[in-house]
C-alpha cells in the first residue's frame, strides 16, 4: 500500500480479509445515470449515508473504486472509539462555538449509534459493545484521563476514572497507572460490517457500483456530475467520502480536500489464537484498549481469540518481519505470560491525519458535502458523519448539522509533510517519556 492502490481486496493480508465472507455483487458502473444522491466512497461515512437517506426515500448510487470495505474501513483495527484523538470536548467546542456543541454531542452517541444500527439490521459484525479503556503510561498523564473524564461526564457520556489497581484488573496488566472508560465503545470486524453494510444497502435498493472510481465531479446545470472510466453520474446532491484515499486513483477528484489530509500508513497485526488462560488474563472483559502513548499502544480480542494489535516503524524494510519482534517484544512487556509472541498476519492501510487532530467537514456548493481526516478515529464517527450527511441532503439546515463546516485548507509543502511524516515517531517517542 506505501504505492499507488489496485482495485482487489484479494491481496490484502489480513486477518479480516481471511476469514470475512465475500461482500454482494458490485458491477462496474456502465453508461448514464440519474439519481437523488451520489455517493463517492464504499467506506463506513458513504455506506451510513446511503442507509440513511434509503430509509429516507432517496434515490441513491454509491461509487467505489474497488470493493465496499476495500480502504480504510476494512483494514482498520476495528476499535469502536466515540471520541477524537486529542481535542477534548471544551476545545472543539470554544474553537466551533454551537456547531462545536452540537459536534460534540454527535461524537458521544457515535458509538451507540454504530452498534445499535448493527444490530437492528441484523448485521454479522463480530460486534461487541464491552467499552473501551485509555490507559495511562506515566504517573502525570493520569491529567489526561481526568479532564477527558471530567468533560465527557459533563456531556452525559457514561464514563469511568480508573484508578491503578482498577486499570491492572481490566487489562491485566500493571504496565499503567490509570485510565479511562467510556461503556459505550467496542469493536468489530471492520471489514465484515463494510461488505454487511454492503449487503443492507443494496437490499434496501441503494445502486452500489464497485470497481467504478470517480475520476472527477462538477456542478454545472443545476446537478452535480460525476465522471468514472465506464460513465457518469447526474444528481441533485453530492457526498464525498473518501478520507485518507482521496487522491489514491484520480488526482483530479478533489485536490484541494485531498492535500488537507496527509495519508500516513498504519500496521495492524493478529496473534496465534490465544489460549484460555491467556485470553482469562489479558483484557479478561474484552474491552478495545489504546493508551496515551503518542506512539500509540492499542489490542482487543477478535472472535477467534486472536490479539489484533499494530504499531509503526521508522524506516520502511522488512515491515512485517521487524513489526512482528518489536511487537511481540512489547506484548511480552505488557503481559509476561503470553511468552514468546508469533503474528500470523501483518497488514496496513491509511490513515488520514490533519495537523491539529480535528477532521474536516465541507460543503461543497448546493447539496455537496465532504470530509476527511478522521485521525485514527474513523470508525464509529463515520457512521455518524455519514446519518449527519444524509440528513443535509434531506434539507436540514447547515446551522442545525452537528458538523463544524470549514473551508478546505491544503497544507503548504504536503508531500514533503507525507514523506517525513513516519519520521514524527521519534518526537512522540521523545514525548512519550516525558511527564505533563
Amino acid at each position: 500500500m506505501g504505492t499507488r492502490p489496485t482495485q482487489s481486496t484479494a491481496g490484502i493480508p489480513s486477518i479480516w480479509s481471511a476469514v470475512t465472507p465475500p461482500g454482494p455483487d458490485c458491477p462496474a458502473l456502465q453508461g448514464e445515470l440519474r439519481t437523488d444522491a451520489v455517493v463517492i466512497g464504499a467506506g463506513f461515512t458513504g455506506l451510513s449515508a446511503a442507509l440513511h437517506l434509503r430509509q429516507a426515500g432517496a434515490e441513491v448510487a454509491v461509487l467505489e473504486a474497488a470493493d465496499p470495505g476495500w480502504g480504510g474501513s476494512g483494514r482498520n483495527n476495528g476499535q469502536v472509539i466515540p471520541t477524537l484523538t486529542r481535542p477534548d470536548p471544551d476545545d472543539i467546542e470554544a474553537r466551533f462555538g454551537a456547531a462545536g456543541e452540537r459536534f460534540v454531542l454527535m461524537l458521544r452517541d457515535s458509538a451507540a449509534l454504530l452498534f445499535d444500527l448493527v444490530a437492528r439490521h441484523g448485521i454479522p459484525a463480530e460486534a461487541e459493545q464491552t467499552g473501551w479503556v485509555q490507559p495511562v503510561h506515566s504517573p502525570g498523564r493520569i491529567r489526561i484521563a481526568e479532564r477527558r473524564h471530567r468533560q465527557w461526564l459533563a456531556r452525559g457520556a457514561p464514563v469511568e476514572l480508573l484508578d491503578r489497581a482498577a486499570v491492572g484488573r481490566m487489562t491485566g496488566s500493571d504496565a499503567w497507572y490509570g485510565g479511562f472508560w467510556n461503556r459505550s465503545g467496542g469493536h468489530v470486524n471492520p471489514l465484515a460490517l463494510a461488505r454487511g453494510m454492503a449487503r443492507t444497502v443494496t437490499a434496501l435498493g441503494a445502486r452500489l457500483y464497485g470497481r467504478s472510481p470517480a475520476l472527477h465531479y462538477e456542478r454545472r446545470d443545476g446537478a452535480w456530475h460525476v465522471r468514472t472510466p465506464g460513465g457518469t453520474v447526474r444528481a441533485r446532491a453530492l457526498i464525498l467520502a473518501t478520507n485518507a484515499y482521496t487522491d489514491a486513483f484520480s488526482g483530479e477528484l478533489a485536490p484541494r480536500i485531498a492535500r488537507q489530509v496527509v495519508p500516513v500508513l498504519s500496521w495492524q497485526m493478529a496473534t496465534e489464537p490465544l489460549d484460555e488462560a491467556a485470553r482469562r488474563a489479558i483484557l479478561p472483559g474484552r474491552q478495545a484498549m489504546s493508551d496515551t502513548h503518542g506512539e500509540l499502544y492499542f489490542a482487543r480480542h477478535d472472535a477467534r481469540h486472536r490479539l489484533i494489535t499494530g504499531g509503526n516503524l521508522l524506516i520502511p524494510l522488512r515491515e512485517r518481519a521487524r513489526l512482528s519482534a518489536y511487537i511481540g517484544r512489547r506484548l511480552e512487556r505488557l503481559w509476561p505470560a503470553l511468552g514468546a509472541v508469533r503474528f500470523d498476519y501483518v497488514w496496513n492501510g491509511y490513515v488520514g491525519m490533519t495537523d491539529d487532530f480535528m477532521p474536516r467537514f465541507h460543503a461543497l456548493g448546493p447539496d455537496g458535502w465532504a470530509w476527511a481526516g478522521c485521525n485514527g478515529r474513523a470508525v464509529a464517527l463515520s457512521f455518524a458523519v455519514g446519518r449527519e450527511f444524509a440528513r443535509a441532503v434531506g434539507g436540514t439546515p447547515s446551522d442545525q448539522l452537528a458538523l463544524p463546516l470549514t473551508d478546505p485548507r491544503p497544507l503548504p509543502l504536503r508531500n514533503l509533510v507525507r514523506r517525513i511524516a513516519p519520521w514524527m515517531l521519534l518526537r512522540y517517542r521523545m514525548l512519550d517519556r516525558q511527564e505533563l
